[in-house]
């Protein structure tokens, strides 16, 4: 029986921002695989993935998502959830992996997809899009994410302040990925680029706990580790002006 493995986007939180696409395909597979970190708590592509299937139908494993320091500790949970999906690829024949936002976009599935393609030779790796943080932060916010010929980059601030702040001295938007845990160095690159006046973050989007909020007021304090930010682009106000 060939097997399928197939990386689902569920969006950054809201059940109602899977796509049609994304539902018929959990539906479809014979499991739904969820990660979940070591300590065990429900995860935001679990809860979505419950609107649409039913629990039995879904098998959770846990990855290292949240360790950054020890690359032995990563790996080797990485090895271990590969085997994992990999019996279940073996057992069932399809497999669907929920991942926040989009399977293409800094997640997890990357790397499962490489362990998958190594363990289960012959595996059919699919991937199905995902609406992601930047895009549901603009529309709840009114940020504009590009106009014209206006360039967009996407930073994650785990890679540090340094690249955002090059970032900020371009022309065009700046979006800024996992910055919560260095809000006090993003807010300063903000001021120091002049950036921060129309630039906005956001946190738990389409959640009960959902914050959204100018960048302006950005104290230093700690925020949640999946915060997104968005720098727009300097702009005049002559419509079609960067055309």
């Amino acid at each position: 029986m060939s097997s399928r493995l197939v990386g689902v986007g569920v969006g950054p939180g809201d059940p109602e921002l899977v796509t049609v696409k994304g539902v018929n395909a959990l539906r479809a597979a014979a499991v739904v695989v969820v990660p979940v970190m070591d300590t065990g708590e429900q995860g935001r592509a679990e809860a979505t993935v419950l609107h649409y299937v039913p629990a039995e139908k879904v098998v959770r494993v846990v990855f290292a998502l949240n360790e950054r320091s020890d690359r032995a500790r990563r790996e080797a949970a990485w090895d271990a959830a590969g085997e994992r999906v990999a019996e279940l690829l073996r057992e069932r024949g399809s497999v669907a992996f929920a991942t926040i936002g989009d399977p293409n976009v800094y997640s997890t599935f990357t790397y499962l997809a490489q362990t998958i393609t190594e363990l289960v030779p012959g595996t059919g790796i699919e991937t199905v899009p995902g609406i992601t943080a930047m895009q549901d932060l603009a529309a709840r916010s009114g940020a504009v994410l590009t106009e014209g010929t206006e360039p967009l980059t996407l930073v994650p601030v785990t890679a540090g302040a340094a690249v955002l702040k090059e970032a900020l001295n371009g022309p065009g938007t700046v979006v800024a990925y996992k910055f919560g845990r260095q809000a006090g160095e993003v807010a300063e690159a903000l001021r120091e680029t002049g950036r921060i006046g129309d630039a906005v973050w956001g946190s738990a989007l389409g959640l009960a706990e959902e914050f959204i909020r100018p960048a302006a007021d950005l104290d230093g304090t700690p925020l949640p580790y999946l915060s997104t930010l968005i720098a727009p682009a300097p702009r005049s106000n002559r419509r079609g002006g960067k055309l």
